[in-house]
């Protein structure tokens, strides 16, 4: 246990700490849900009804969209797009999708690569691009959450006010929806900004994420 512990310690206390953070903004949100319900007269509702609402839904799903937004974009365009002394980049020497050789693809796999890094043809295509895939299919999915709960969401203001509910499509052309969703991405898209250029300046000791304390600030690619 203490090995397992040991070798996948950043999978373990992050998805801990996700399970903490997530129910702290459980319990933070049915609080505020009920001081809302007591101002208008309506009864409490419990925790469990008020994690299953689309409130609460949408308000986890819209983060988490633009989260994997954050990481598709990432790990896409840092295929050709580089950034001098930043550990966040590779070297200014290798832009683009390397050589089979490069990337041990195919007759130059050894003998601890995946199988399908060896497999050629279409599992070798789906594999060079898998993390991609999967990061870019989580935000749609993530998305496609957020606007049904979000729509729900929205319906249940308009009906509470005496309005006319709308239908997704209606929906994800709203002011409502948009405004959710830029304002996550835009804070996303500036923490990976701020973190590939405050890298090429600024160390962290003993890091992945930051270049050797003595690294030149020219260094790129580096990592502690």
């Amino acid at each position: 246990m203490r090995r397992f512990l040991r070798e996948n310690a950043i999978g373990v206390v992050f998805g801990l700490l996700f399970l903490i953070v997530l129910a702290g903004q459980a319990y933070a949100g049915l609080a505020v849900f009920n001081e809302g319900q007591r101002a208008s007269g309506l009864p409490d509702v419990s925790f469990w009804r008020y994690v299953t609402s689309a409130g609460f839904g949408v308000d986890v799903a819209e983060n988490w969209q633009s989260e994997y937004l954050q990481f598709f974009l990432f790990i896409v365009l840092t295929v050709w797009l580089l950034q001098k002394g930043s550990p966040e980049s590779k070297s200014l020497d290798k832009p683009g999708r390397e050589t089979e050789k490069q990337q041990k693809i195919g007759p130059y796999a050894d003998e601890n690569s995946p199988k399908w890094a060896r497999a050629g043809g279409w599992r070798t295509s789906v594999f060079s691009n898998s993390l991609g895939l999967v990061m870019g299919l989580i935000f749609l999915g993530s998305w496609l959450a957020q606007s049904v709960a979000g729509v729900v969401a929205f319906n249940e203001e308009q009906l509470s006010e005496r309005q006319d509910p709308v239908s997704w499509g209606q929906y994800v052309l709203e002011p409502d929806f948009w405004n959710r969703t830029l304002q996550n991405w835009q804070s996303e898209l500036l923490a990976v900004a701020s973190m590939a250029i405050l890298a090429i300046y600024l160390r962290q000791r003993g890091s992945s994420q930051s270049k050797p304390v003595g690294s030149a600030h020219e260094a790129t690619g580096v990592e502690g």
